[in-house]
């Protein structure tokens, strides 16, 4: 009904309207920020270009020749792990239903529990170059290169698309370009540091922003707690668009599905409608004051609701604080208020994909191959830990600060961060900008050279047995990582809006279903065969991208159908295809355990 009245607002600048403290455009060009921008993405492509001598033969290109200290390849582990899910998507989601974006942090980190323990020591001490290295370790076999292989790249493709959707989203604040402007640039600055340098030069870039992204995320931290909370009118905070309905409904910022969001007028959301006591403000506060005050407060947060006749529509509500800080405000997580089973183990399966996918991720295990030995490794890990976990408390705030900012835009939660930090100044902003677009670049790099060294190492010289020499081995990875990351455009542009955070359990539960059973059974369990990890290995990753395609999450936001319709119950296939995976390899191992030999090739 009130579709075209509406969304031909968004475009048209009205003399009208009232002009409150952040009615102007959000997304427009910032001179700051594109020279900031600009100084860390030359920054890093010259040290891409100076360490390429470094990366003459395979051991250099893939493995950074073992040479990584330790305490560097563990903030690069930082670097490499805290992508633009974890600081984009994981602010976004605590910005917009609070404690449950918290949660993912706390699946995230307690995975690295799973390398510590298992994974790094023995990693290091079984593979050479890649992770079907490490699976095939015992049995030299071209059927486990190629399954180690193609689960590489699979899970590298599913781990690039929510980097390449978070390069789109920050464009278009940083830059004041289009969506897919970012996704491209992304793409080619990247291919230029993966095919001139390889793991030297991807391990300082990680090393540089991981350091960097801690140190302002406890910057804004710190300044959200200075500036403390404060009860702000809506109409200082310009929201012009509202149109309230004859039933009493506020419908905000409404526009038919398909709409080009580029360059337009968004008005901002979030904010205090009360504090307790009836302050108006507070002053600075610490940490837990911070979060107690926001338990007792009323705070309006705008949810997206479908519209008439094909529109979305952005409704506020005024919800108590303490409510935002309770788990079950995600749709993925309601199953934990919910009497539905079905919820539930959806839940749970999201869990089970984040603490098991961690040690499974092909561009966090191809790292512990940078260091001397498995000593270093495991001090590597322990770096790593403590940087990771410092930085998702420091999302905590940053997500709740941003939540009553008066900065979110509702129609993307990625953009929560960099928005928040643009309320303070527009220094803190472009730095922040840039150093999640350098984020994403390091994230995207790590992944290219695990997908493109799968394909030289695993599958050109394992699988199809081609005798190639360090050159050509190199030049394969290099070949190979210009259409990888041609498909990761492509991809990028698919998943346009999804947030990134999501988009990554998709991977995790990948990644935990298809690489940690096989890599489990065998180090833990001596009747494993080779049939019984190119089984294990296959049965848990076409379970699991079988069962995404049909999920009902994929029916509603990919395929625009209904997700009853889905094929399957839940979204999440990690309680299902995780153990799954494990019987395929025990029966298989089972079957063949007569006829295997140490040395056998398929």
């Amino acid at each position: 009904m009130f579709a075209g009245v509406i969304s031909s607002s968004l475009f048209d600048e009205s003399p009208s309207l009232p002009t409150g403290r952040f009615s102007t455009m959000i997304y427009e060009a910032n001179p700051l920020a594109i020279a900031v921008f600009s100084l860390l993405v030359l920054g890093t492509l010259a040290i891409s270009y100076y360490l390429g001598a470094k990366a003459q033969s395979s051991q250099g290109y893939f493995a950074a020749g073992g040479s990584i200290h330790w305490f560097v390849n563990g903030i690069a582990f930082a670097g490499d792990y805290l992508s633009a899910a974890s600081f984009l998507g994981i602010c976004g989601m605590i910005a917009f239903f609070g404690f449950d974006g918290f949660l993912y942090s706390i699946g995230y980190l307690a995975g690295w529990i799973v390398a510590l323990l298992v994974i790094a020591e023995p990693l290091k001490r079984l593979g050479k170059y890649t992770f079907a290295d490490a699976l095939d370790s015992k049995f030299q076999s071209r059927g486990i290169k190629a399954a180690a292989g193609l689960s590489t790249l699979v899970v590298s493709l599913f781990y690039l698309i929510p980097q390449m959707v978070g390069a789109g989203a920050l464009v278009k604040p940083l830059l004041g370009l289009q969506y897919w402007h970012g996704v491209v640039i992304v793409g080619a600055v990247v291919v230029f540091i993966v095919v001139t340098a390889g793991m030297v030069s991807t391990t300082y870039v990680q090393f540089l922003k991981g350091g960097l992204l801690v140190l302002f995320s406890l910057v804004l931290t710190i300044l959200i707690l200075m500036r403390g909370l404060h009860v702000a009118d809506p109409k200082e905070l310009g929201v012009t668009q509202t149109i309230e309905t004859k039933d009493g409904k506020k419908l905000v910022n409404q526009f038919p599905l398909g709409t080009n969001l580029g360059q337009r007028n968004v008005e901002p959301v979030g904010r205090i409608a009360e504090l307790p006591g009836g302050k108006t403000e507070t002053g600075p506060l610490n940490p837990l004051a911070f979060i107690s005050t926001i338990a007792q407060s009323k705070i309006e947060i705008t949810s997206k609701k479908p519209g008439e006749n094909g529109a979305v529509s952005y409704v506020p509500r005024i919800v108590d604080g303490k409510e935002m800080l309770s788990p079950g405000n995600l749709p993925a997580f309601k199953g934990i208020r919910s009497d539905n089973w079905i919820s539930k183990i959806d839940f749970v399966s999201l869990m089970i994909a984040l603490f098991a996918g961690t040690a499974s991720l092909p561009h966090i295990l191809i790292r512990y191959y940078t260091v001397k030995d498995q000593a270093s490794a495991r001090k590597s890990t322990i770096v790593g830990i403590a940087s990771i976990g410092f930085f998702y408390i420091l999302t905590l705030f940053i997500g709740l600060g941003a939540m009553v900012s008066g900065t979110l835009d509702p129609t993307d939660s990625n953009m929560a961060a960099p928005l928040l930090a643009k309320s303070f100044s527009n220094l803190l902003f472009a730095a922040v900008s840039a150093i999640a677009f350098t984020t994403v670049l390091g994230t995207v790099s790590g992944l290219i050279i695990a997908a493109g060294g799968s394909m030289a190492h695993d599958i050109a010289g394992g699988l199809l047995g081609l005798k190639l020499s360090d050159r050509q081995t190199i030049a394969v990875a290099k070949v190979s990582s210009i259409a990888i990351g041609a498909v990761a455009i492509l991809l990028g542009l698919a998943f346009e809006g999804m947030n990134v955070s999501y988009l990554v359990g998709w991977a995790f539960a990948i990644a935990a279903s298809a690489n940690l059973p096989a890599l489990l059974m065998l180090l833990f369990w001596k009747g494993t065969t080779k049939q019984g990890i190119i089984a294990g290995v296959l049965v848990g990753l076409f379970s699991s991208l079988a069962w995404i395609v049909v999920s009902p999450d994929m029916f509603q936001y990919m395929f625009a159908a209904d997700a009853k319709k889905a094929l399957v119950p839940m979204s999440q296939p990690g309680i299902v295809t995780i153990p799954l995976s494990f019987l395929a390899i025990f029966v298989a191992s089972k079957l063949t355990a007569e006829k295997a030999t140490a040395t056998a090739i398929v």
